[in-house]
Order: C-alpha cells, then sequence, then structure tokens
C-alpha cells in the first residue's frame, strides 16, 4: 500500500487528514503540534519535517494558508525529498504560482497535482469537498483512491491552473450569494419581520439547499463561529478579480464583495464566519441588537449539516 503524507493541519487540513488516516497508513506534520492528537490517536504518525513527512511517503497531500507559506517548506531538502514522489497541492494560491511550484517539483523529479477544493469545515469533517483536479490526467486517476476518503466528487479539470480556474469561478458565486443571503436578512430585519418567518419562507423556495439552511441558522443564532472565515473570503475576492483581469473580463459582483469583506475585516471581524457581513451592513439598532435573546432557533438549522 502507498504511503500517504499530510502538510498543514489548519482549519481545513486537519479534517482532511483525519478522513486519510482512517483508510490509509499516514504521516503528518503541521507547525504547532497542537493539531497532533485528533491525528495520532487515528493511527497516524507525525514528521519532524515537511521533508520526513516527504520521505516516508509516496503521495502527500498539502493544505498551507498561502504561497508565502508554501515557500517557506520548499527548501533544498524537500526538492531532494520529491524525487520520485507526487505531491498533491490543495492550497488556494495564484494559477501564476501554481505553474511555479509545478516547475519546481518537475525539476526536481516528482509529479505535481493540483487539487483545490470546494466547501468548508462541515464537509471537510464529512468527507464531502469536492476535489478540483488539474495537472496530468494519468498521475490524477492513479491517486484518485487517495482523495476519495476526503470528498463526495473529484471531478478533473484539465491542465495545471484548470483547477484553481474553476475554484475562482464556483467561488464567485459562492461569496455573491453568501452577500446576498446577509443581505436579504437585514433587509428582513431592518423592516421588523419575524426572522424565523423568514427563514421559513426560504426553505420553502426552490432558492433553498443545505448550504442556505445552515448560514440562516447561523444568523438567527449569533454564531459567528468560522466555517469559512471573512478574511479568507477576502482572499479569495483578491484571486478571483486578479482572474478575470487576467482572462480580459470583469467581475462586479466581486469587486463589491471585496470592498464589503474588506471593511468586516477593518471592523475586527476577520476570523469570524463569512456571515458575520451581516454585522457591517446599516440599521436602526444593529443585526445583533434586533435579534436579542439566543433563544431565536431556525427550525431547519440542523437538519442537513452538509454545505
Amino acid at each position: 500500500m502507498l504511503r500517504v503524507g499530510f502538510l498543514g493541519l489548519g482549519v481545513m487540513g486537519a479534517p482532511m487528514a483525519l478522513n486519510v488516516a482512517r483508510t490509509f497508513p499516514l504521516t503528518v506534520w503541521n507547525r504547532s503540534s497542537s493539531k497532533y492528537p485528533p491525528l495520532i490517536q487515528a493511527g497516524a504518525n507525525t514528521g519532524s519535517s515537511p521533508s520526513h513527512v516527504i520521505r516516508h511517503s509516496d503521495i502527500i497531500f498539502m493544505m498551507l494558508f498561502d504561497e508565502h507559506a508554501i515557500r517557506a517548506v520548499l527548501t533544498d531538502d524537500v526538492r531532494h525529498e520529491i524525487r520520485s514522489k507526487t505531491l498533491v497541492n490543495s492550497s488556494s494560491v495564484s494559477v501564476e504560482f501554481s505553474h511555479y511550484l509545478s516547475e519546481q517539483v518537475r525539476n526536481a523529479g516528482g509529479e505535481f497535482i493540483e487539487m483545490p477544493v470546494s466547501g468548508s469545515t462541515i464537509p471537510a469533517e464529512q468527507g464531502r469537498l469536492v476535489a478540483m483536479m488539474a495537472g496530468d490526467r494519468t498521475v490524477a486517476d492513479r491517486i484518485k483512491p487517495f482523495v476519495e476518503p476526503m470528498t463526495s466528487a473529484a471531478v478533473y479539470c484539465g491542465p495545471i491552473g484548470s483547477g484553481l480556474k474553476m475554484k475562482y469561478a464556483i467561488n464567485t458565486l459562492l461569496i455573491a450569494m453568501t452577500a446576498g443571503l446577509a443581505e436579504a436578512m437585514n433587509l428582513a430585519r431592518a423592516q421588523g419581520l419575524d426572522l424565523n418567518a423568514f427563514g421559513q419562507v426560504l426553505d420553502a423556495r426552490p432558492l433553498a439547499s443545505a448550504y442556505s439552511r445552515i448560514k440562516v441558522a447561523k444568523m438567527l443564532n449569533q454564531d459567528w463561529s468560522a466555517q469559512a472565515a471573512i478574511r479568507d473570503c477576502y482572499n479569495s475576492t483578491q484571486l478571483i478579480l486578479a482572474a478575470a483581469r487576467e482572462a480580459n473580463t470583469r467581475s462586479p459582483l466581486m469587486q463589491l464583495c471585496s470592498s464589503l469583506y474588506r471593511h468586516a475585516i477593518e471592523s475586527g471581524l476577520g476570523d469570524e464566519d463569512m456571515t458575520s457581513l451581516v454585522k457591517c451592513l446599516p440599521g436602526p439598532n444593529g443585526f445583533q441588537d434586533r435579534l436579542g435573546s439566543s433563544e431565536v432557533r431556525h427550525p431547519q438549522g440542523n437538519r442537513d449539516r452538509g454545505e
């Protein structure tokens, strides 16, 4: 059986790695050892460094925060160990950086697959992420069994860059939809409507989804814990806008959402869930004050934990 490695145990990386550990031999590395106990309990080994993980793995998944974090681990030791190994990057980076990373891995004698994922913490925990794979299709097909514990679907999108471009397009809809949901909730609030009734009407419409149920429930319950943080959404808008410029097109909704999410960060909400955007919208008393007690509950809030 091929050995699997995982670099980066953040909000998304930890549940992804945990799902892999339940199926395959796994070695993990993270800057902070505080994330190790659940992985160790699931049977994973820990590596003292990224190069140590790669040395003891055949396929290595990487879920680091950004390009800077990836550059920090791309040492000469890592380049030496990557020969004859397959590196799969799930971090959200620019297409340009993904080409650079692919070239670095190939020059070192390894194989590279680009694999951003769609979904936040709940689908990551459930193994229901959607992987957007790019690169050599033969390699992508070969590693699919190792992707399956983390995903409900793994779609091949084309050559390097195609997976990230697909994620930019999908995130355009997701970010705009979340901002629209926050604005709709705020309008209902500002008009003095029963917000539980708002949730019930939305649930009865074709617009309803597992995603809308979760996000409406979070706003009604004033649960601002991050499934996808404001800061991450703002970073996504920057990648989307850069991709739009590169493709010689426009993305006016993302331009507006970028401003809204930047304002939320400046308001101290950067680490809260993306639904916290609703707290930045104007109103007579502010969204939280209008909601009042924690007794408010969305009747469908726990019906479907998917996203």
